[in-house]
């Protein structure tokens, strides 16, 4: 920090910083510059700060409204987490600063951060090597398919087929398309898990990994999950854990112990970093050891004298993910976050989430249809068959919500749920806005009885009422 603070001296000092770099005049071609000032409005700061202030106020959030969007874990994140991560002894670091100068540790501070990060979420997944490059759960999911073509391509092996569940996540058959290999889909049996029968009947030699949510997006934990890891590393295909639910068993089980090769995980969701407005995310990505020396370079690694460094000598690497080391400021809330949670608490978290969730379902259970699971763990899905029948869909109950206060819960997903809402309540939210939100639910099943043309005008509440959606989609230049 001290080069920091010097180069800030200098220049209120008045020292004329070094400019040969800095073109004088703009080199653009003269039909792409203005021959005037824009008309840019002069506004004074109430102004500035009364429109912006107006804009937050028509959004959802989880700092102003219940968000239970099922398969995001969109839980509320304590302020003191991003109070940590404003300290300027991080904030003001550039990932660019050398690592010692003048034997001062100019950012040992954040390579320990990403090293004590990486420690402890190998403890909670079971696994043995982490990296933190990733920088958001999908872009996680990539690099662990990665690790994976590495890894076969290291054994000369040409395998050309990832399994998926029906119920996976759609990040996960992209990914695995993004690196190159084929998809094939796995369908759920009556109980909602993968169909063993049929993931028998698949899995061989051409098969190079197997990528399962656990539990899935259904909110069903497969009790037989050993067993079909144990069936995939006999054809040689490794298992990756989508960790997109992992707020569902920290502290009741790893995934590595349960069988898991790779794992990504969203920090972003999990550990207490705002989650949605396209960012940032953070996915770091964990593995066993027989796949850590595919890892991404650099390596944050420590040194006998107690320091830390930057190893690049990893020759069977996969190479650079991202820039830098991910997104430092989500991997130090995270830290924070677990760190002041501990043990006890991460298993707290989940025994909360899973006891929220299965409330919702018992009290919703006789206004909805639930058609898979006599219990669920941190989410589960409900379907609204019974109410299209009267011309009542799921789109139409999430808007309603809409003019309830509540942001609409996930809808039309998983794929083999028809008319499905999924919903997450976590583990943050009182009994009374469970109720509060039940309320509502069952009071929205009784109007679609009593009268579901009534849907058809909601929401009633946002500025442009309903838009009509078909013609949105077909028309990309519609205008609110």
């Amino acid at each position: 920090m001290e080069l920091i603070f010097e180069l800030s001296r200098a220049g209120r000092r008045g020292v004329k910083m070094p400019t040969g770099d800095v073109p004088e005049s703009a080199s653009l071609d003269p039909v792409y510059t203005r021959e005037k000032d824009a008309e840019l409005p002069s506004l004074s700061e109430p102004e500035v700060v009364r429109h912006f202030t107006n804009l937050s106020k028509m959004n959802f959030g989880v700092d102003s409204h219940f968000y239970p969007l099922g398969s995001c874990t969109m839980k509320y994140n304590p302020k003191i987490t991003e109070r940590i991560a404003a300290f300027s002894s991080f904030a003001s670091i550039h990932p660019l600063q050398p690592q010692l100068v003048n034997g001062g540790m100019l950012t040992q501070g954040a390579l320990e951060v990403i090293s004590d990060l990486e420690n402890v979420l190998c403890e909670i997944t079971g696994m043995d090597e982490f990296t933190t490059q990733p920088m958001a759960g999908a872009h996680g999911e990539l690099t662990g398919i990665m690790l994976i073509a590495a890894h076969h391509r290291e054994k000369g092996d040409r395998r050309k087929y990832i399994l998926i569940p029906d119920s996976g996540h759609g990040t996960n058959p992209a990914s695995a398309a993004i690196a190159g290999y084929e998809v094939k889909t796995i369908k759920s049996d009556d109980k909602g898990v993968m169909d063993m029968n049929e993931f028998r009947k698949e899995m061989n030699e051409d098969v190079a990994g197997v990528m399962l949510t656990c539990p899935n997006t259904l909110g069903i934990f497969n009790p037989r999950i050993k067993e079909l890891a144990d069936l995939a590393h006999a054809s040689g295909a490794l298992m990756y854990y989508d960790g997109a639910n992992l707020n569902a068993i920290m502290g009741k089980a790893r995934p590595g112990d349960l069988g898991f090769d790779i794992v990504h995980l969203n920090l972003h969701k999990t550990f207490a970093t705002p989650h949605g407005g396209g960012g940032p995310g953070a996915g770091p990505v964990g593995v066993k050891k027989h796949l850590a020396e595919f890892l991404p370079t650099s390596r944050v690694v420590k040194r006998k004298d107690g320091t830390f460094t930057l190893d690049y000598d990893r020759p069977k690497s996969i190479g650079y993910i991202s820039q830098f080391y991910g997104n430092f400021g989500v991997l130090l809330k995270a830290y924070a976050y677990i760190l002041i949670e501990g043990k006890e608490g991460l298993i707290e978290v989940s025994e909360n989430a899973v006891l929220n969730a299965n409330y919702l379902m018992r009290r919703l259970k006789g206004h909805y249809d639930i058609p898979y699971g006599e219990n669920c763990m941190h989410e589960f899905v409900i379907s609204c068959c019974r109410q299209a029948k009267r011309g009542v869909h799921a789109v139409d109950i999430a808007k309603a919500l809409i003019d309830k206060g509540i942001h609409p819960p996930t809808i039309y997903f998983p794929l083999n749920v028809k008319e499905a809402i999924m919903i997450e309540p976590t583990e943050t939210e009182s009994r009374e806005t469970l109720d509060e939100f039940v309320r509502v639910m069952i009071e929205l099943a009784e109007l679609a009885e009593k009268d579901p043309v009534a849907f058809k005008e909601f929401p009633k509440t946002t500025s442009v009422g309903r838009l009509d959606e078909v013609k949105a989609a077909r028309d990309m230049n519609i205008s609110a």
